[in-house]
Order: structure tokens, then sequence, then C-alpha cells
């Protein structure tokens, strides 16, 4: 099937200083890729020329088949985007500022108003939709800066950094509707947090000084959590076998480790506090337990491991 969006060689210089080095990518329909990178490791830079506030110096970006640069008006037709500085009008009403986003983006008559009813519903705005955005918090207005991308039923939603700013509550809402928006839309959304971009996207693309170190497939249980145990006696085959028979466990593996009688377990479970039961289980059965912590994501790791000596998030 063709991608999306395919990106060959995207290339951007700003004078003797290259933010963008040739990076290649595609988006899949109804996928959502993460872009991952420490702030100016050219996410942003990506984004823009995505959306046509840029142009590239070099290689090619296409979106739905149409060429960002040389067809850019039909490309930004597919692109529904909400940069990291939410673009909002204080003095507006939610409903009255998505009536003027949409006529902006060509809508008119019973199509504008069934285009606002249905990404009110969708972004859950009807309590606040008679309300003047300065009187909203900062979770809502950036509902209704998605409200406004979803307007004219665009095949791309461009999210940078969607969750900055927000509370820990918000920010669970936001990951939930980017997963619930990739039914119906690919979505490419920046993060500099690689939990993030874990929790929501099926893969990650991983930017290091405007280079493309990576893509990375990513886990479709990363919201469960990851534990590390380190256990002491005769048989590590056994030790894992009483792991992974406990209730809620899901997955576990073993860390390579040189030193005989201990081994270190990697595993997953929906709630940390099934770990008592796994301790319980080992110990019945003759083994010592050392230490139980929460262990890094596949993501994390993978990241360290590919930008070990060139710089960290």
């Amino acid at each position: 099937m063709t991608p999306v969006v395919s990106v060959d060689a995207l290339t951007k210089r700003y004078g003797p200083r290259l933010a963008v080095d040739a990076v290649s990518f595609d988006v899949g329909r109804n996928e959502v890729l993460g872009l991952l990178g420490p702030n100016g490791s050219g996410k942003s830079t990506i984004l823009r020329i995505l959306t046509g506030y840029l142009r590239p110096t070099a290689g090619t970006a296409r979106i739905a088949g149409f060429d960002v640069a040389k067809s850019g008006l039909d490309a930004r037709r597919c692109v529904g985007y909400v940069p990291e500085d939410i673009p909002l009008y204080p003095t507006m009403e939610v409903g009255e500022f998505l009536q003027f986003m949409g006529q902006l983006k060509g809508l008119a008559g019973a199509g504008l108003r069934r285009a606002v009813d249905d990404a009110v519903e969708r972004m859950s705005l009807s309590s606040v939709r008679s309300l003047l955005i300065a009187k909203l918090s900062r979770g809502f207005r950036q509902r209704v800066a998605i409200a406004q991308a979803l307007l004219a039923s665009p095949v791309l939603l461009v999210l940078d950094e969607p969750t900055n700013g927000l509370d820990p509550r918000q920010i669970i809402e936001i990951r939930e509707m980017i997963r619930t928006l990739a039914q119906s839309h690919s979505v490419l959304v920046t993060s500099h947090i690689l939990g993030e971009i874990e929790k929501v996207a099926h893969r990650a693309a991983i930017l290091l000084d405007g280079r493309l170190l990576s893509v990375e497939s990513l886990d479709p249980m990363g919201e469960q959590a990851r534990l590390r145990v380190c256990v002491q006696g005769s048989s590590a085959q056994q030790a894992q076998q009483i792991i992974a028979s406990q209730p809620g466990v899901t997955g576990v593996r073993q860390e390579a480790d040189g030193t005989p009688g201990h081994f270190t377990f990697i595993l997953k479970l929906p709630r940390p506090e099934l770990a008592a039961g796994i301790v319980t289980a080992l110990v019945s059965s003759g083994f010592g337990v050392s230490e139980v912590a929460a262990a890094s994501t596949d993501l994390e790791a993978r990241f360290l491991q590919i930008t070990t000596g060139k710089g960290s998030v």
C-alpha cells in the first residue's frame, strides 16, 4: 500500500548549518509514527517542511502522493497541523474559532456545520463550546487545536509535542485521543520524551543532530510495567518458569549475567504491585530475591545503545 507520507533524503540548511541531513522515512495508513530526539535534532524543521512552512534544500517529501514543494497546496489540503505553540485566538469562543478555521479550509454551509459538530464531539468540547478560548485550561486548548486540525478530514495529522505543558491527567487523555484518531487518520507526532512516543506510536524514528539514526518498531504492550528482578539460586530456567507462570505476567526474558547463581530477569505485567506475588512464589521455591526495580523500556535501551557517545535526551 502506498504510504501516506514518503520522505526521501530530505535535507535543510540554514546557511552553513545543516539542520536536517538526508532523512528518509514513511508513514503508513492509520499508523502513528513518532519523531523522537532532543531539542535541536531536526524534528520541528521536518514538520515545517511537511506542512509547507519551509522549503527543503534537497530531497523530496510527499503527502498522499503530492510533492510538498511542487504541489504544495494539494499536499497541505491533506494535512491537519497542530504546532507546539498552540495557535488560538483567545478572544474567540470555541465554536466561533472552529467555524472561522473551517472557512479558511474552504468549508461552508451545512458541510461546515457538520465538520464543526463532528470535531467538537470527537474532542469532547461540548461543555466549553460557548466559552472564550482565553478561559480554557491548557488541556482544553490543546483539544481545540486538534479539533481545528480535524475539520477538513485530513489523511495526516501532524502533532508537534502535543503533551508539552499538560498535567498528568491531561497527558493521559491526549494519549488516548491520539490512539483513537489513528483509527481514521495517519499521525506524525514529535516528542523529546521517550515515554510519550512509546505510549502512542507504532514506530519511532530516532533523530540526533539532524540525522536519522534508526526507525524502531515499538512494543504494543508499551503501557505495561517493566520490572527488573534479580534472583539467586541453582537454576535460571526454573526461576524463569516460576515467574512466567504467575498471574499477570505477559513476558519474561533473562538478561546476560556473568555471576554464577545470580540471574536477572526483565518482565512485563499490567500492574507493578503484582510483583509481590512473584517474589513470594520464588522465595517459596527456594530462590533468593535481591532486587525488584523498574526497568528501562525497550526504546530507552535502544536509544542509549545507538546514541552512545553522540548525545542524549
